[in-house]
């Protein structure tokens, strides 16, 4: 299997902040943000695999500066470094204020996708070639992030073995 640049997998969108997507702070609001980043993060890991894939995590949203109804939001993903069949998928969402041109890091993601056969068992995925320096630093830091992926998983795993399936409403039954 052949390893693919970074590029190969990059996607990039723009949207309009229109008054639906706002919240009670006049920005833009948080769901709404964190869907359109798996939305494109998705299209990256498809483009990167070629195959149908599912997202095993998010591991961090990171909102650093509001997105007003001024501002138009670009979205810019693409896969980071893979294990074998796992993706890192790096998300950048940048604001520009369209009146004054001014642009701003307004959050970064990551996530995980997985890449399905066709029996939608995880399937094998190239490697990936890092090229510019943004896209370096981020291949060489992610072996760290998917150690701690691994363990925050494990984590999960055991806190949901010791949690109840029992609804609130049950105790209330006769």
């Amino acid at each position: 299997m052949e390893a693919k640049y970074c590029k190969e997998s990059r996607v990039i969108r723009t949207s309009r902040v229109f008054p639906n997507d706002v919240n009670n702070h006049n920005t833009l609001f948080g769901g709404r943000l964190m869907s359109d980043v798996d939305q494109v993060a998705s299209i990256s890991a498809a483009r990167h695999s070629r195959r149908e894939c599912v997202t095993a995590s998010t591991d961090s949203v990171d909102f650093l500066h509001p997105v007003r109804p001024t501002d138009s939001v670009c979205f810019e993903s693409y896969v980071t470094w893979t294990g074998t069949s796992s993706m890192e998928v790096f998300v950048k969402i940048i604001a520009e204020d369209l009146i004054s041109g001014e642009c701003k890091i307004a959050a970064t993601a990551l996530l995980t996708f997985v890449a399905l056969d066709q029996h939608k068992r995880p399937a094998r995925v190239p490697e990936v070639i890092p090229e510019t320096e943004e896209e370096r630093k981020l291949h060489e830091t992610a072996p760290e992030r998917a150690r701690m992926r691994k363990e925050r998983k494990q984590k999960s795993k055991e806190l949901a073995a010791f949690l109840t399936t029992n609804h609130p409403w049950d105790s209330h039954r006769s």
